[in-house]
């Protein structure tokens, strides 16, 4: 859990950083400079949302590229067998089905049963799964496991997530200099500029902030798992979608995704109390039971 949150700090803190040298030498840092008592709240909050939203729309437009290098996936350009042939007229068909342009279609090296996607565009994604999959499945589970990922690129749930990762970015930005501010003034009594308290209590408050709205974004991951879930079990079937889950609720302990791309992909861990409330993926048991429910 504590490296998943690292990881996302850290991702969105170097993308932050990024940005800011640009807008700095763009002239727009200066407006967290200031000389005088009064926070400017407008000039923030747009500061705020050019950081915000162009470090999650960064990671998005990259989003192919980044996926292909950390799983060293393989996009099928001329099926060299029988099964890759089988993946990529699957594909096709559910994309078809699903009113989406087909996505490429790779093959990643993993024991793992496992398999994402991701893309900035609806009509031009990237579904991905592992050899582990491939071995362990029979065919009507891994078209599950296909239509649950095509589910997702139809559904443009990568560009909503970046989107409302865009929004908690800002406002954790925003909150963490206003509280930077208010303790500056308030408690060390700074009346020019900013003190070292502001910019330390700032830091403190991004990171408690990012933590916190964290648990939003990983909230919103997982209900967006129980649509794709349902849109799997439209493009291929209820039952094939549940023996799918079921399938992988027996690989639990394998090694999985990359914690960069696990938000992507189709399985996930089991968490309790606190834990869970960063998981990007119900527990199978509940996506079971909703699909047995016709949820």
């Amino acid at each position: 859990m504590f490296k998943r949150i690292a990881l996302f700090l850290i991702t969105n803190l170097a993308i932050i950083l990024v940005l800011s040298v640009v807008l700095n030498l763009l002239g727009v840092d200066r407006i967290l400079d200031e000389q005088g008592v009064a926070l400017d709240l407008t000039n923030l909050v747009i500061f705020a949302a050019v950081f915000g939203f162009g470090g999650s729309f960064i990671s998005l437009i990259i989003s192919k590229w980044t996926a292909k290098r950390l799983t060293g996936a393989r996009v099928i350009t001329s099926p060299g067998n029988e099964a890759e042939a089988w993946l990529v007229r699957t594909v096709a068909r559910q994309a078809e089905l699903a009113g989406i342009g087909v996505p490429e279609v790779a093959i990643y090296d993993s024991p793992d049963l496992n398999a994402f996607a991701t893309g900035m565009n609806r009509n031009n994604a990237l579904v991905a799964v592992s050899t582990g999959l491939l071995r362990a499945m029979n065919r009507d589970e891994a078209e599950a496991v296909l239509a649950h990922e095509v589910s997702h690129v139809a559904n443009g749930d990568m560009i909503t997530l970046a989107l409302i990762q865009g929004v908690v970015n800002t406002f954790v930005i925003v909150l963490s200099r206003v509280v930077g501010y208010i303790v500056d003034r308030v408690v060390f009594r700074t009346e020019r500029g900013h003190g070292p308290a502001f910019f330390l209590t700032s830091i403190i408050a991004q990171v408690v902030f990012g933590i916190l709205a964290s648990i939003v974004v990983f909230w919103f991951s997982r209900q967006r798992e129980f649509r794709a879930d349902s849109g799997g079990a439209r493009l291929a079937g209820r039952r094939k979608m549940i023996g799918a889950l079921e399938r992988l609720k027996r690989s639990v302990n394998q090694p999985h995704l990359p914690d960069q791309m696990k938000a992507f992909g189709i399985s996930g861990g089991v968490g309790h109390g606190l834990r869970r409330l960063f998981m990007t993926h119900p527990p199978l048991e509940e996506r079971i039971e909703a699909l047995e429910k016709g949820d």
